[in-house]
């Protein structure tokens, strides 16, 4: 039997689902404040580094409210 990979573990606990609900808060704000498909943005968001920011527990940024995300997400579109 395979253990779960990808389990987002920040001293000890499992933050798997903050990590994940995250992420979704995220890219539903992305896609309601630019009139696009939630599933559009997932798929760009995904690329970001952005989002392996909130994906690297160290980082931290899995704890900052979504609204923070969102304002990162488009500094670093921005320095594209």
């Amino acid at each position: 039997m395979d253990c779960i990979k990808n389990i987002y573990l920040w001293k000890g606990e499992d933050i798997s689902f903050i990590v994940l609900k995250k992420i979704e808060q995220t890219v539903s704000l992305i896609a309601e404040k630019e009139n696009r498909g939630f599933d559009e943005v997932y798929a760009e968001f995904l690329e970001s580094n952005t989002c392996r920011a909130i994906q690297e527990p160290r980082s931290l940024m899995w704890y900052e409210n979504a609204e923070f995300i969102v304002d990162e997400y488009y500094r670093e579109k921005a320095c594209v």
